[in-house]
């Protein structure tokens, strides 16, 4: 992609997921017997939020925000991928966040969601 482009694709993400604040959660495969030194290197970054090790498709899963999505993915490419051992990640965004520490954000009614 060229720099326009890049920067136009910035732009459109950023707008569609706002910029108050970007959630997001990232899948990962990783060698297992580097798991756990998988995790603690993610868990290290102050923009991690919460780091799991999982079964299933994946071994680990992250939960990052960031202030934009440049920072977001200066984060995927400058350090997950410079973590030894990360084989594959996939990243999911938030769009909204109906529960979090314990609190509804948002209630569900017949007539529609809205915010609390």
């Amino acid at each position: 992609m060229q720099n326009r482009e890049r920067s136009e694709y910035d732009s459109v993400i950023s707008s569609y997921f706002g910029e108050d604040q970007v959630t997001a959660v990232i899948s990962l495969k990783v060698e297992t017997k580097n798991a756990d030194v998988i995790a603690e290197a993610i868990a290290e970054h102050a923009n991690v939020e919460a780091v799991y090790l999982v079964t299933g498709e994946t071994d680990v899963v992250a939960v990052v925000r960031f202030q934009s999505y440049p920072q977001l993915k200066r984060f995927l490419v400058e350090s997950i991928t410079s973590i030894p051992g990360v084989k594959e990640s996939k990243t999911a965004m938030v769009v909204t966040t109906f529960k979090e520490g314990g609190e509804l954000r948002y209630e569900v009614t017949p007539e529609g969601t809205t915010e609390k």
